[in-house]
């Protein structure tokens, strides 16, 4: 997994490439603590469209940036999520919390 941030006055977008599984999880919650850290932004994009694989460990990825960003007084939303990804995070409701954006990017 691979993660490349892009930084604008309060705002922060995380783009996601290759798979968020198990063995990803532990380095992107690391590197996504980070950024924030470095931008305690006020509005937080997880960008998805490159990512090719996600398990329930995705789902820990997502809850832990959600939390995150309540205790910032932000909000979050994950953009182009693929299908598979999609599944996932609809199967653990995360649908409910977080504002999901489906489908591929467009250029």
């Amino acid at each position: 997994m691979k993660m490349i941030a892009k930084r604008t006055e309060r705002s922060l977008t995380l783009y996601l490439s290759g798979e968020l599984d198990h063995h990803a999880a532990k380095d992107a919650m690391a590197e996504i603590d980070r950024n924030l850290d470095a931008a305690l932004p006020l509005r937080t994009e997880l960008e998805l469209s490159q990512l090719t694989f996600m398990d329930s460990s995705g789902i820990a990825v997502v809850l832990r940036l959600y939390k995150r960003m309540q205790n910032l007084g932000g909000s979050l939303r994950l953009t182009h999520v693929p299908a598979q990804a999609l599944r996932v995070l609809r199967t653990a409701g995360i649908d409910r919390i977080v504002t999901i954006e489906e489908g591929e990017k467009k250029s």
